[in-house]
């Protein structure tokens, strides 16, 4: 029996992750790798010690295991950009992080040209500096990147596939391509005009091909052994979904990590801009078309829980949330609005800031905490609710994934907001599980979707148990909160 590994090159660290063919875990390694803060809003990663974490992951996961190696996915955090020479495989600068905020003036610049309604229709992205265009820019135009015949530029998956095969394949997925704003996603393919627009070199990009698929092959001294396909490869959301086997259209997940990410799988064929939401490729399988995705970016959730424990010191450890925000049985009228960097999906407004409302004197740290996991509920509605209306596609389910999953109160929050049931899978590493399936359906590990689907398996199920009048209720003052954090900056 062999196995498939997926590398999950995420924000904080590398994981390495290897099933068997049941679909069954069998090992992992995991190592973090640095933040760099050069400036306030600027995040930055040193690209070689992403490259050492693969490494050094993948050797201790080989290591451990007794099955030959089918494949080899990758699944990573997106639109985060490295520059790199293609002559010596070296950066040529950090890597401009998603989270980093530098390029906001050029996005709002670009939205007061009137140049957002051709974005959103060729790309199903909206002008903000979360995405990579305006950051591989900035590395040109500010960074001293040289825009020479040498440069390479490309999302982190692209800067590993390179690495895994020393150089000998210069690519990318659809679904890490869509998050550029260069991709027009209806004929899968660079856009010249969107690469003028930005300032983006066009000979810097990668080819683009399907996620699931040989990409190509390992060379020796790489952590798994020399000749091992790189078959599937995936943004870290886009291989959630997957990994929760959301193949029929419809089918949605959310992953509350660091922020929260709301993907509804909507079918093959490219839906109209939607006011507040994304348009994303979810995936694209060898020899067939594009699945696409409805997606909506929620940028604090689990950051929010850090807030409780970094910044205001109510609590040791994300874990102990749950217990502290069950000790009240509601939280006495307060909400936080957890905008520290603006809100994402359905507002996309970077001028909005956090708040603390509704406090009285008998506020305590237990309300508090309470509020804001009831923020992470609040927030995934509001994506939920825009997505069934905008594809007419009522949700009967979620399925759930990521760090905050494991917090039986969240999900029991979550259900009572959506008033559907609430999914947590057995294996909680849906990002890693996608990007393998990927890989294996490619090399003939699993035949089919319907063979990856019989895979998925359930821990829990959280019903909703709260009236929906009540949700209604408190859901509409977690409104009339949002409202007041609104273009709070100027």
């Amino acid at each position: 029996m062999a196995v498939v590994i997926a590398v999950d090159a995420g924000t904080t660290g590398v994981r390495s992750f290897a099933v068997d063919e049941a679909g069954r875990p069998v090992g992992w390694s995991y190592r973090e790798f640095a933040q760099h803060y050069p400036r306030p809003g600027w995040v930055e990663h040193d690209a070689d010690e992403i490259w050492s974490a693969v490494q050094t992951t993948l050797a201790e996961l080989v290591a451990t295991l007794d099955q030959p190696v089918a494949a080899l996915g990758i699944t990573d955090q997106r639109e985060t950009v490295v520059a790199w020479d293609r002559r010596t495989g070296r950066p040529r600068h950090r890597a401009i992080v998603w989270q980093d905020r530098r390029t906001a003036d050029r996005c709002a610049a670009l939205e007061a040209d009137g140049h957002l309604p051709l974005v959103r229709s060729r790309t199903g992205l909206v002008l903000d500096p979360y995405f990579s265009a305006t950051k591989a820019a900035w590395l040109v135009d500010e960074g001293g990147v040289e825009a020479d015949e040498h440069l390479a530029l490309g999302t982190v998956d692209t800067w590993l596939l390179w690495q895994l095969t020393a150089g000998a394949t210069f690519a990318t997925d659809v679904s890490n391509a869509s998050r550029t704003s260069l991709l027009d996603i209806g004929t899968l393919s660079w856009s010249d005009e969107l690469c003028d627009l930005f300032r983006v070199p066009r000979s810097a990009l990668a080819e683009v091909r399907p996620s699931s698929g040989r990409f190509g092959v390992t060379v020796e001294g790489v952590g798994v052994p020399a000749g091992t396909p790189v078959s599937g490869i995936a943004g870290d959301q886009q291989a959630a979904l997957f990994g929760q086997a959301c193949t029929a259209p419809g089918m949605t997940k959310n992953t509350y990590g660091t922020g929260s990410f709301v993907l509804m799988n909507v079918g093959d064929v490219v839906p109209e801009p939607v006011p507040g939401l994304l348009t994303t490729v979810a995936w694209s399988l060898s020899g067939s078309g594009a699945t696409y995705a409805l997606e909506g970016s929620i940028f604090a959730t689990g950051a929010a829980v850090q807030w409780l424990r970094d910044g205001l010191g109510l609590i040791e450890d994300a874990a102990a949330s749950e217990a502290l925000a069950a000790s009240v049985a509601d939280t006495g009228g307060a909400y936080v609005v957890p905008a520290f960097t603006g809100l994402g999906s359905p507002w996309w407004d970077p001028y909005a800031r956090g708040a603390v409302l509704g406090i009285t004197r008998g506020t305590t740290a237990a309300h508090l905490a309470r509020a804001t996991l009831e923020s992470i509920a609040y927030q995934t509605r509001d994506v939920v609710e825009a997505m069934s209306e905008a594809s007419g596609h009522p949700i009967t389910s979620l399925r759930v994934d990521g760090g905050a999953s494991a917090n039986d109160l969240l999900l029991q929050l979550q259900a009572d907001q959506l008033q559907v049931p609430v999914a947590r899978p057995a294996v909680p590493e849906t990002t890693a599980l996608g990007a393998a399936w990927l890989a294996g359906l490619a090399e003939g590990v699993w035949s089919s979707l319907d063979d990856v689907g019989r895979q998925w398996a359930l821990d829990r199920q959280f019903e909703p148990a709260a009236p929906a009048g009540a949700a209604d209720r408190a859901w509409q003052g977690w409104r009339r909160a949002v409202d007041r954090t609104l273009a709070w900056e100027t």
